[in-house]
Formats: C-alpha cells, structure tokens, sequence
C-alpha cells in the first residue's frame, strides 16, 4: 500500500480512495466497485487493506453499517493498520459520534508510521476536538433504557386503564 494501491489480482491494481465525493461517481460505477471489492474480500478474507477499501466505498455509497462493519473487521485483522483505523475514526467523526471517533482516531496516532500519516491523524484528531469543545451535549448511548421504557409503558397503561374506567 506504499503506492496508494491495493492489488487484488497481479494485474489488477485497485485505487485506493477512487472517489472523495459521492457526486463525482455514477451509482453503477461505484456498485461495480463496491461488487468488485466484495469479491476480492471473499477471495482474500485477511486482507484488512481490502476491507479498509470495501469500508471507504461503503461509506461514498452512504451504506453506514456495512462501511462500520468493513472497517472494524479491517482494524481486527490488523491492529497496527494505519489506514483502517483512521478511516474507522474518520467515519464515526462524520456521523457525529465524537467520543467513539476521539479514541479510534487516538490510536491512528499512536500506529503512524512517519509524518505524513502523523499529521494527518493529528489534524483528524484536531478537529473532532474542536466539535467536542463547540458541542451543546456529547451523546455517548451507554446508559441502559430498560427502567425509563418500563415507567414510560406503564404511565400508557395507567392512562389508558383510567380512560376505559370512565
């Protein structure tokens, strides 16, 4: 991946990011990709280059749970990746779950390899922290909502038994 390519076949080089914004690529294009990468996922399942691939194309097509998905198991497969990591933190930036993507985008900085991907973690990292800052409240949905679903059911119920009672 030094070359910003990923071979799937020995000649077939697939870019790594083929297209930054969603409105540069036909729906069929981005379908046969996303397709394309599929399959080279199933011929090569420990690759986490390809799943980063498959995640970021997930990601362009707005498929947010398969991008997730594709980018956890590239970080699984291979911690020490770079380009996963800072994608799974990039993503969780761009859907505003700003605690999850703070931690995922910490440890693309701890594994950059040189400046570059240094600087570019920093800057990613820099900028989930001004939103934090700048946020009015920070949702993490860590709280159960087992007791606030029983008390909000059973008001329903008492209402609905008081009105049938007159």
């Amino acid at each position: 991946m030094s070359e910003g390519l990923v071979t799937v076949r020995n000649d077939d080089p697939m870019p790594m990011v083929p297209w930054r914004d969603p409105h540069t690529v036909s729906p069929e294009d981005l379908s046969a990709y996303i397709q394309k990468l599929e399959r080279a996922c199933v011929e090569a399942p420990r690759s986490a280059d390809l799943r980063t691939c498959l995640g970021m194309a997930y990601a362009v097509n707005y498929e947010v749970y398969k991008s997730m998905d594709a980018l956890e198991t590239a970080t699984e497969l291979e911690p020490e990746n770079f380009w996963a990591q800072v994608k799974l933190g990039e993503l969780h930036y761009r859907l505003r779950t700003l605690v999850v993507a703070e931690r995922e985008t910490l440890r693309a900085v701890n594994i950059a390899r040189n400046g570059w991907q240094l600087a570019i973690a920093r800057k990613q990292l820099n900028t989930i922290r001004q939103l934090r800052h700048q946020a009015t409240r920070d949702v993490t949905w860590d709280k159960p909502l087992m007791a606030p679903t029983l008390v909000v059911s059973g008001m329903i119920a008492l209402a609905f038994v008081v009105m049938m009672w007159r």
